[in-house]
């Protein structure tokens, strides 16, 4: 049951930690929540809101010059579909390299709201905590270089995109266009494209008909694809070494 304003978040936390021996009062210097425990020194801070954003987390890293103990608390409700808001592991992470404390709660129409402590203040991991994945970090460098320019703005989105593989597979629909049916052997030695023959044979963008044994022409798909990157074929034309007279 998603709530319509955050206030309905400070009743559930309030209770949750009054039955672990803190005092609890709303909104005392700006915090929404502050507590006090008989037996601790530090207060305990707890920011809330509906859901889970970057003012949240920079209200939180502002309330650790107050105090060690404090918290980030958002509602957890399957009808929020936003990007972030399914992803508890990853945002418990990020608190966690924070030092922040992480609390969802969940509310019911017919029972009581459920209090859940994703990590705890305090709980840190190391700094260079992230693990490098080999296999991915040599992916990206694979990509980046074998890319011969940048074809593409960063932050693009519903675009499609100038890869490595997608320039591979159009310097081999060139040659296909000036040469007509061919080998595939004859296409890697035109193009320069090691991998032609298995590019032809995959065929991922449609732009490949194989017309008999060993034998590729381009289709009318490879036409379109390239005068879709027609600026860029140009581009690499018009760079490309001319031979001497």
């Amino acid at each position: 049951m998603a709530v319509k304003h955050e206030t309905e978040l400070y009743a559930p936390l309030k209770a949750f930690f009054e039955e672990r021996g803190y005092e609890i009062k709303g909104e005392v210097r700006h915090c929404d929540l502050v507590g006090f425990h008989p037996e601790q020194d530090q207060p305990l801070i707890v920011e809330m809101k509906k859901s889970f954003n970057l003012p949240l987390l920079l209200q939180g890293v502002e309330r650790q010059k107050l105090s060690s103990e404090v918290y980030l608390a958002v509602e957890r409700t399957r009808a929020k579909k936003g990007a972030h808001n399914q992803r508890w592991s990853d945002i418990t992470n990020l608190c966690r390299r924070l030092g922040l404390g992480f609390i969802t709660i969940t509310q019911y129409k017919t029972k009581p709201p459920f209090v859940e402590i994703h990590c705890l203040p305090g709980d840190h991991l190391p700094a260079p905590s992230q693990r490098i994945v080999k296999t991915r970090a040599a992916r990206l460098q694979y990509e980046f270089k074998e890319r011969s320019g940048d074809y593409n703005i960063g932050g693009s989105h519903g675009t499609k995109l100038m890869t490595a593989y997608r320039e591979k597979a159009l310097r081999v629909a060139m040659v296909l266009q000036e040469g007509g049916e061919m080998a595939p052997k004859d296409i890697k030695a035109l193009s320069g494209i090691g991998q032609a023959a298995t590019i032809l044979q995959k065929n991922y963008y449609h732009w490949f008909r194989r017309v008999s044994r060993g034998r590729y022409v381009l289709t009318s798909e490879g036409e379109h694809g390239l005068k879709q990157y027609g600026h860029i074929i140009d581009g690499w034309r018009n760079a490309a070494p001319t031979a001497e007279k």
